[in-house]
């Protein structure tokens, strides 16, 4: 490193692909892969933020904009086009996104303006930012769901994802991450090796435990054994893509698809979150304490357990259906 030159000079040309850069020798190539790691976080936090930029920097080529550093007005002017099918939240990550551009190359933000705050007050004040919270299910429509599910092997596929999605607690970017080298079966459940999620930036080795249940037809166990029979394999990505003729591939299935089958298997206003949302319902309905529910969604918090309880639904639980009148 030549007398003078700050780290991200040498270090923070990031290939979009992570490929080794010319002219870098083994120490210093480290280095920015240490750097790159230091930057994004998660790898979901990496692709984030490298389409949010690359959106970004679209919009402002085609307005022809100065991208970097921007002007606070020109920002305000692509938080106006956003904002007509985009979420406060949705925007606030933009945001964050575009400071961190700015920040990397040693430019001012135009996001600490105080105009563009006034700015974005206002945006918040006018938009609805109550965030749209997944639907939760009821263990009867829970059965439903995995019994709909066909005896083929893609009907295999689908109900260990139901399965593992509610007893595990799972984000489907958890579950569809899940290697078969992950998995330790045991005679009471599966333990299920986890290294990176929305909670756990850092990679650091957690662990989650689906116990065996008392029928078969529901039990998270015996169908990944099942599944496990018919992929044959100890290595590679637990959840894939299935050919026509029902054969299993080796191609990871996507996190988009766990949100369709959600959808598909409780119904349109449901999602993939609404197995978390439901875990933590029917748990807390059940009397289970609250730090049995944060060993499995990995919460850091009681009050994120508290965010996600349903039982506040003032249609379905409300106390005018329990008079006796």
């Amino acid at each position: 490193m030549e007398t003078g030159e700050s780290l991200p000079a040498v270090y923070s040309q990031i290939t979009p692909d992570g490929q080794r850069l010319p002219g870098l020798n083994e120490q210093q190539q480290k280095a920015r892969e240490f750097y790159e790691s230091g930057l994004y976080g998660a790898p979901n936090s990496k692709k984030a933020y490298q389409s949010d930029v690359k959106q970004y920097l679209a919009w402002y080529h085609h307005k022809g904009y100065e991208a970097l550093p921007s002007t606070s007005q020109a920002l305000a002017e692509y938080m106006t086009e956003l904002s007509t099918d985009k979420g406060y939240f949705t925007l606030q990550r933009r945001l964050a996104s575009i400071a961190k551009y700015h920040r990397i190359h040693n430019l001012p933000s135009p996001t600490t303006h105080e105009q563009f705050k006034l700015f974005m007050k206002g945006v918040r004040r006018e938009k609805t930012i109550r965030q749209k919270q997944a639907l939760a299910f009821t263990l009867d429509e829970f059965r439903k769901a995995v019994d709909s599910q066909p005896l083929t092997p893609t009907g295999l596929r689908n109900r260990l994802i139901l399965l593992l999605g509610f007893t595990g607690a799972f984000r489907r970017q958890e579950l569809v991450d899940i290697n078969v080298e992950y998995l330790e079966c045991r005679s009471d459940g599966v333990l299920i090796t986890i290294n990176h999620s929305k909670t756990n930036q850092d990679g650091v080795e957690e662990a989650k435990f689906v116990a065996k249940a008392k029928q078969e037809a529901y039990c998270p166990l015996r169908t990944l054994q099942q599944w496990l029979t018919l992929i044959n394999r100890a290595e590679g990505p637990l959840f894939v893509r299935i050919r026509k003729g029902e054969r299993p591939t080796l191609d990871r299935l996507s996190d988009d698809y766990v949100n369709l089958l959600a959808k598909a298997a409780f119904g349109q206003y449901y999602s993939a979150h609404s197995m978390r949302a439901s875990f933590v319902t029917i748990s807390k309905d059940a009397g289970v304490d609250n730090r049995k529910i944060q060993n499995q969604t990995k919460h850091k918090t009681t009050q994120m357990i508290d965010r996600y309880d349903r039982r506040r639904d003032v249609i379905y639980q409300n106390a005018s259906t329990e008079l006796d009148l």
